[in-house]
């Protein structure tokens, strides 16, 4: 991981810069880019070593475990090419964040891989490291290690967020029952529609409509803060990451129920009811694009007043959008979505998926 020289021990596992290799002139060496910019960034955290050795050390408080969650983002993927750095690295951390804050965990430390075109130089390297510092500050974690290497392709970047939350008591994708509300938090649709307008601009939208979703899907707000006092309060979550009709499905299979969602309930942004009122077919970007990064969770129909304490106290909206039904006997989980008059709506796709979409 992401060490210095005094580690160099052959060990590919947590060794920045044995496969990192740069044609610019005049760059720093691995090692010396790793105590100029990454090594700071683990000063605070006494099980990262400074990154001086082959592994690092955490230990969750009494009564928690440890909750690991790993994600990757690939240039022309899950960000455009020509992205600042410092907003790659932000959204980096960030999704890994929002899994963390679905299930319920307090962020701790964080793994970093980064996989580097050899065009890369070292401003871009500043620029990253200062973007991970920010979002360390703000969210309260430290890096404590990671690996590097070199590619042809474009750059990709995968983070492995540690957090802790009480033992046994994670928000699980399993545990819904029937008869449960369906909530969301935050709005969704944004940051699909931001790609949208990236790609080209909808006529119906003025520019600072287009800035709020363009600026949506490139740094996502994890819900860190509230996750956690979601605990014994929901029976099961994820966060939206490839649509909302997707994930609530996953949700779905393996609580073995369905679910009944009032598209009109859905939670939406005044850009994005305009995006929709000049063109409809973008509710079905809406619902179905991801890159929301927003807690989707069931709760018991008598949690609404004390959800609606949480969404007040934290400043976040946390909207009932439906409910969770019983399967028909012999029957799959389903996700039905129903218009504004009761009808079961149909999408072409439900969401996002890496083998199955084109970028």
């Amino acid at each position: 991981m992401l060490l210095g020289s005094a580690a160099r021990s052959g060990l590919k596992v947590l060794q920045l810069g044995s496969h990192f290799r740069m044609s610019k002139q005049g760059l720093p060496t691995e090692f010396e880019l790793i105590a100029r910019y990454f090594a700071p960034l683990a000063r605070a955290f006494p099980g990262a070593y400074g990154l001086l050795d082959d592994a690092a050390v955490i230990s969750p408080a009494c009564g928690n475990e440890l909750v690991v969650k790993t994600d990757t983002i690939v240039g022309g993927i899950d960000f455009l090419p020509d992205e600042s750095a410092d907003f790659i690295a932000r959204k980096a951390l960030r999704v890994n964040l929002s899994d963390l804050a679905a299930k319920g965990a307090v962020p701790r430390a964080y793994l970093l891989d980064l996989v580097l075109p050899n065009t890369i130089d070292e401003p871009w390297i500043g620029a990253f490291a200062a973007g991970l510092a920010r979002d360390q500050a703000e969210y309260g974690l430290h890096l404590i290690g990671g690996d590097t290497s070199s590619t042809t392709g474009p750059i990709t970047i995968a983070i492995t967020a540690l957090g802790e939350a009480p033992i046994g008591r994670i928000i699980r994708r399993g545990g819904a029952q029937a008869g449960d509300t369906v909530f969301v938090t935050g709005t969704i649709g944004d940051a699909a529609l931001g790609l949208a307008a990236l790609r080209a601009t909808p006529p119906s939208l003025d520019a600072a409509s287009t800035t709020l979703l363009v600026d949506r899907y490139r740094l996502p707000e994890p819900r860190v803060a509230l996750g956690p006092r979601l605990i014994g309060i929901a029976t099961a979550g994820l966060d939206v990451s490839d649509g909302l009709v997707a994930d609530l499905r996953h949700l779905c299979e393996v609580s073995r129920l369905s679910a009944v969602i009032e598209a009109r309930s859905v939670p939406l942004s005044a850009a994005t009811r305009a995006a929709i009122a000049g063109d409809p077919h973008c509710l079905a970007t809406a619902l179905t694009g991801g890159d929301d990064y927003e807690i989707l969770f069931a709760a018991p129909p008598a949690a609404s007043t004390l959800i609606g304490e949480l969404s007040r106290q934290f400043g976040v909206p946390i909207t009932p959008i439906g409910r969770m039904v019983g399967m028909s006997e012999g029957g799959q989980p389903q996700v039905v979505i129903l218009d504004e008059f009761g009808l079961p709506r149909s999408f072409a796709t439900e969401g996002w998926t890496h083998f199955g979409n084109s970028p």
